[in-house]
């Protein structure tokens, strides 16, 4: 089971102390520690800073008693931040990076997932395989149905996401028999059957995302805003999101370009995870298009992961609001913290509850 990997309360104030010195020895933390919490050994604060080191927030540079300790390159990217207070100041007082940070690429690498985090999912998925393969051999109605049942389910639910009120149910009855909501803007139905048409492209190409390219970005974008008045490329204006002063880049040529830098950041990840974590951010806060980013940013991180032969996520027990907190979070701080933590929950969630 993926659970969050809090730090106890030593190991909090060891992180605040290098943060606010930049560079200490171990002696120095050793010594304040002792100062704050009482007599701790020299054996326990290794440990912690083992800790510190294995979930990159913080760098070891030198050799014998010349060794201190910094925050790393990530640690702002990594860090923990308290999320409910952070979003009960009002967004208008809130200090944030109002436009998109380009040097964001650099820290954008395999090192977002941990090497015990990736070891931890691909065990999970090894689960998922063999469910899989063995429907495949035992039962192909049953896999088929699997199938469906998780189109229906992130069909639904992404369109939740982005507003959509059709119940589960009828996203149901939608996809399987052609039946319309009563009451319902007719705009609503056309978005779910469109994530239903992107799925669909995904598994009968299932080697499409393997290579990461701008373009394939816009065929998923094209497929999710079909029917619904929307410009295919990027958009050439600027955008506002509700909830927060950021503001994406507006100049076409200018999204053209960080959509681009993006796909080849993501080709230089090795980790199928950081990948599509990094593809799902990034497309979002880019914003590219005139509407239907965030769709596009959760179909193309699945189609990253199907290409890999990696479990897709259907977001279906994910809070909504805690998912438009984690997004708001990346667009203010450029912190992945919270939002790799819904991640890695919705993968464990879907490796439990499908093809089981």
């Amino acid at each position: 089971m993926i659970k969050e990997k809090n730090l106890n309360k030593r190991q909090d104030i060891i992180l605040a102390f290098i943060e606010s010195n930049k560079s200490v020895s171990g002696g120095q933390i050793l010594e304040y520690i002792q100062q704050s919490v009482g007599d701790v050994t020299k054996m326990t604060i290794t440990r912690d800073l083992d800790k510190l080191l294995e979930l990159n927030l913080i760098e070891r540079r030198g050799s014998g008693r010349a060794i201190v300790y910094s925050p790393s390159s990530q640690y702002s990217i990594l860090k923990k931040i308290d999320v409910e207070k952070y979003f009960a100041v009002d967004f208008r007082e809130r200090k944030i990076n109002p436009v998109f940070n380009e040097n964001i690429f650099g820290f954008l690498n395999d090192e977002i997932i941990t090497e015990e985090e990736n070891a931890r999912l691909e065990k999970m998925n090894e689960k998922y395989l063999s469910s899989k393969e063995k429907l495949e051999k035992e039962s192909p109605a049953i896999l088929r149905r699997e199938w469906e049942r998780l189109i229906v389910e992130l069909s639904w639910k992404s369109s939740e996401i982005e507003g959509d009120t059709y119940t589960l149910l009828e996203t149901e009855a939608l996809i399987k028999e052609h039946r319309l909501a009563e009451g319902k803007d007719k705009a609503e139905a056309q978005m779910i059957l469109n994530h239903k048409k992107a799925l669909d492209f995904i598994l009968e190409n299932p080697n499409f995302f393997f290579e990461f390219e701008t373009e394939k970005i816009k065929k998923m974008h094209a497929i999710l805003v079909e029917g619904l008045d929307v410009k295919e490329d990027f958009r050439s204006h600027g955008v506002g999101i509700g909830g927060t002063l950021y503001r994406p880049p507006a100049n076409q040529k200018e999204l053209s370009r960080m959509t681009d830098k993006l796909s080849e950041t993501v080709r230089n990840i090795r980790s199928p995870f950081a990948k599509a974590l990094v593809a799902l951010l990034m497309i979002s806060y880019l914003q590219p298009f005139e509407d239907g980013n965030k769709r596009t940013a959760r179909i193309v991180a699945n189609g990253i992961l199907h290409s890999h032969r990696k479990a897709m996520l259907s977001y279906r027990d994910v809070d909504v609001l805690e998912y438009k907190k984690a997004i708001l979070l990346f667009y203010e701080q450029n912190n992945i913290s919270y939002f790799k933590e819904l991640f890695l929950k919705q993968f464990e969630f879907v490796v439990e509850n499908y093809f089981g």
